[in-house]
């Protein structure tokens, strides 16, 4: 609970005497950087394999001949707009992202960084910590919807390479029963996966005391806690938005 108070704390800090709109612009561009392009490799790679892996293992488990080959691709992309796309990749944005902030910011309170910028009169934690966020905030959601289609892409392409299923069956899999709330769903997740992953990263890393040693436990913590947070917000907004 003390944790959690701080961590509030932390958030209200981060919004008060904030700079002015140039400055933030040029630090939310390069965190945009940073944080969106850095990542579409990984994501692209990642999408696609989870989506071919979906699409055989979803082949795999079709026994029965009276269930016609399409439902495999419908299947692949329920899986992989639901849950694949935003809960998955979400912890690899953790482990990438996160831990990068968190060792960036450890690293500048060790070295007395921070304290430097704080006897300048600036608020350390909007200056260095917003930009974080609202990068994540406007840059995840993009990742979220290339891994989306990556996913689609890797899942038709072991479909149809290995005979599975077949090119007509998987485009009509993928137009069948579309229900557009599960896209809305997908970006509302990833919005607060990204506030979540950015806010709890940039708190562990910004709180970090010691030296090199503890840098490296942050960065730890900060994944953790953030995979936590994840999963647990990835239910409650399930039982709170589909559960009828």
């Amino acid at each position: 609970m003390t944790e959690i108070g701080k961590y509030f704390m932390f958030l209200g800090t981060m919004l008060v005497r904030r700079e002015s709109f140039k400055t933030y612009y040029k630090l939310v561009l390069e965190e945009c950087v940073s944080v969106g392009i850095g990542s579409v490799f990984l994501v692209a790679l990642v999408s696609t394999f989870m989506g071919a892996v979906t699409t055989v293992q979803t082949a795999f488990n079709m026994v029965s001949d009276f269930i016609p080959d399409y439902v495999i691709s419908q299947v692949v992309r329920e899986m992989i707009v639901l849950e694949l796309a935003p809960t998955i990749i979400a912890v690899i944005f953790a482990g990438k992202v996160g831990s990068a902030m968190a060792s960036g910011l450890g690293t500048m309170r060790i070295t007395e960084q921070i304290d430097a910028l704080e006897v300048m009169g600036i608020n350390s934690i909007s200056y260095l910590v917003l930009p974080k966020i609202i990068a994540s905030l406007m840059m995840y959601p993009l990742l979220v919807v290339v891994a989306g289609v990556c996913g689609m892409v890797g899942g038709y392409l072991a479909g149809t390479l290995t005979g599975i299923i077949s090119p007509n069956d998987y485009v009509l899999g993928l137009r069948s029963s579309y229900n557009e709330f599960t896209v809305i769903f997908a970006l509302i997740k990833s919005v607060v996966f990204a506030f979540l992953v950015s806010s709890i990263s940039s708190y562990k890393g910004y709180n970090t005391q010691g030296g090199a040693l503890e840098v490296g436990v942050s960065s730890t913590q900060a994944v953790t806690s953030s995979v936590i947070a994840v999963l647990v917000a990835d239910y409650l907004l399930a039982q709170l938005l589909l559960s009828k």
